[in-house]
C-alpha cells in the first residue's frame, strides 16, 4: 500500500511544512526554531527505537548518514528558513526549490547511472513550467537580500546531493535509527550557529506549539520516512520529480486554509506539474505506450 500511495502521501506531507513554517516562524528565529525541532525529533525517534528494539546502523555507515543528515535537514531546511527570514518571498523560494528534481536527475545520471528518455526529460520541463506558473503571481515581490537567495540555492543543491548519496550508500539503512542519527547530525550543525548569530528567544504560544508539533511528527518523522522508503524502492530522479508537485499542493492548501489566490494560471501550473511528474515516473511498457 505504501508503495502505491507513497508518492501522493509524501507530496501532501511535505507541502504542509510551508504551512507549519507560516504558523511557527513569527515566534522564533529560524536556526533556533530548527534546533528545537531537531532535538525533539531525535528524542522521539531515539526513545521509540529503544522501546521497540530497532537495530542501529553499522558504524561504517555513520559518516554517510551524518553527511546526508546535514545536507537534508541542516542545509536545506536552514537555507529555506533563513532565506525567507532574509526577505526571500515564499513563492520565489518555492521556485528555486522546485528546480531540485532537475539537479537530482543530472546527478543521478552521473553517479547512479540512471537514464531518462526524451519523454521523461519533457516531463521534467513540464514540471519546471508548472512550478513557475503556480507561483507566478508571487515572483514580483522580490528576491530579498542576496544572502537569502544564496542560501536557498545552496540548500536546493544540498538536498539533491543528499538524495543521490542516500540512494547510493544508504539504501538498506534502518529507517528509524538512521533518521535519528541524521537529525542529531543536523542539530550539531544548527545549535552552535543559533547560539552565535541569534537571540534564541522563543514565544511559546499555542500557534508555535502547534507548528512545532506538526513539523516534528508529520515532516521530520513522517515525510522523511516516506521519502527514504521511496528512494529505496525507486530511482532517485523519479522520486525527486515529486517535488514538482509540492508548490502546487502548497498553493491548494493555502487556498483552502488562508484564502490565498488560486486562479486559472495556477490551475494550469498544477496540471502541467502533474502531467510532468506522470511522464517522469512512467517506466517500461507504460513509458513506451
Amino acid at each position: 500500500m505504501l508503495a502505491r500511495l507513497g508518492g501522493p502521501l509524501f507530496v501532501l506531507l511535505w507541502s504542509t511544512g510551508f504551512i507549519g513554517a507560516k504558523f511557527g516562524l513569527p515566534y522564533a528565529e529560524p536556526l533556533t526554531f530548527l534546533t528545537i525541532r531537531f532535538c525533539l525529533v531525535a528524542l522521539a525517534l531515539g526513545a521509540f527505537a529503544v522501546a521497540m528494539g530497532h537495530p542501529w546502523p553499522k558504524r561504517e555507515h555513520w559518516p554517510a548518514l551524518f553527511v546526508v543528515g546535514v545536507l537534508i535537514h541542516a542545509a536545506y531546511l536552514s537555507g529555506t528558513f533563513v532565506a525567507i527570514s532574509r526577505g526571500l518571498e515564499a513563492g520565489s523560494a518555492a521556485l528555486i526549490a522546485g528546480l531540485q528534481p532537475v539537479v537530482t536527475a543530472l546527478l543521478a545520471r552521473r553517479y547512479l547511472g540512471e537514464r531518462l528518455n526524451a519523454l521523461q526529460w519533457f516531463g521534467m520541463l513540464l514540471g519546471v513550467i508548472g512550478v513557475v506558473l503556480v507561483i507566478w503571481r508571487k515572483l514580483g515581490d522580490g528576491l530579498g537580500e542576496p544572502i537569502g537567495l544564496g542560501v536557498m540555492i545552496g540548500g536546493t543543491i544540498a538536498i539533491a546531493v543528499a538524495q543521490v548519496i542516500q540512494k547510493r550508500r544508504l539504501g538498506g539503512m534502518p529507517m528509524v535509527t538512521g533518521n535519528c542519527l541524521q537529525i542529531i547530525a543536523a542539530g550539531i550543525v544548527t545549535a552552535p550557529l543559533a547560539l552565535l548569530i541569534e537571540t534564541n528567544e522563543v514565544s511559546w504560544t499555542p500557534d508555535f506549539i502547534f507548528a512545532m508539533s506538526w513539523l516534528v511528527l508529520v515532516l521530520s518523522i513522517g515525510a522523511i520516512t516516506v521519502l527514504y522508503f521511496l528512494l529505496r524502492a525507486g530511482e532517485a530522479a523519479r522520486v525527486a520529480s515529486l517535488f514538482f508537485l509540492v508548490p502546487a499542493s502548497t498553493a491548494t492548501i493555502a487556498y483552502l486554509m488562508f484564502d490565498e489566490v488560486l486562479g486559472p494560471i495556477e490551475v494550469v501550473g498544477i496540471v502541467c506539474a502533474t502531467i510532468g511528474v506522470g511522464l517522469v515516473t512512467l517506466t517500461g511498457r507504460k513509458a513506451r505506450a
